[in-house]
């Protein structure tokens, strides 16, 4: 065989590898679907009665897609509320977003197209990668992580325009549906995050983060309870994980 030929199969391997890693994070997007579509179909039915085109609602999902900030977004923006401080409570909603990175940084190699695959990390996104990467081959990770951001992501779009263009009629009928939808996501990021509740470690900081941030809610900062919550959430794991490195390397 020649050099040339070794090469193409081994391109070809590669390439094969990498088109079933995607398909897979595709396929492992599926579970999302009803969470998102329920909550973005919620959104494009509120963007419309706040007055914004069925266009301009799917625009907003598909360049802000942050699920509460654009809700808080819509809002703001109806009531008049000044640009600067629109965006200064979306970042401040969003600063979560701080810790996610670090979390999956260490299961990933350097790459050009990571800066634009964060526009994907949710909040479900995060909590699926978290359990998921750690069982994949390091060639598999990036392709994986586009197929189950990229289709979380249209699955946002496209509940969106489901609520923009329809969304009216289909609370009219199931008048319940309307109630249920924002309690979609919160109820799947905590069946994602449950896997978690295994290790003692994050028992312990996931317990800590809610219960400080329904003690911020309780005090009247409910739009600070989310992001403190999730950075002293951080900050309390690095520490109990390097106490326990410290541990074992003294035993």
């Amino acid at each position: 065989m020649t050099r040339a030929r070794r090469y193409g199969v081994v391109s070809s391997e590669q390439r094969s590898e990498w088109q079933a890693a995607f398909w897979q994070g595709a396929r492992d997007a599926i579970p999302l679907f009803g969470g998102y579509i329920a909550v973005a179909l919620s959104f494009g039915l509120v963007a419309i009665q706040a007055g914004f085109s069925s266009f301009e609602a799917i625009l907003i999902s598909t360049f802000i897609y942050a699920g509460a900030s654009q809700f808080l977004f819509v809002a703001m923006f109806a009531t008049g509320a000044p640009l600067w401080l629109i965006i200064a409570t979306t970042l401040l909603i969003n600063a979560r977003h701080i810790v996610y990175g670090p979390n999956l940084a260490p299961y990933f190699t350097p790459h050009r197209a990571w800066p634009w695959l964060m526009h994907g990390l949710t909040d479900q996104v995060f909590a699926m990668a978290l359990t998921q990467l750690e069982q994949l081959r390091e060639a598999q990770r990036l392709p994986w992580f586009i197929g189950l951001a990229l289709f979380a992501w249209l699955s946002w779009i496209a509940g969106t325009a489901l609520g923009a263009i329809g969304g009216s009629e289909l609370t009219k009928h199931w008048p319940l549906l309307a109630e249920a939808m924002p309690f979609a996501l919160p109820a799947l990021f905590l069946v994602l995050l449950a896997p978690r509740f295994n290790s003692g470690r994050w028992a312990l900081v996931l317990s800590g983060t809610v219960v400080l941030a329904l003690i911020m809610k309780v005090l009247g900062y409910p739009n600070a309870a989310i992001p403190l919550a999730a950075i002293s959430g951080a900050i309390c794991f690095q520490v109990m994980h390097r106490y326990q490195l410290r541990k074992g390397a003294e035993a």
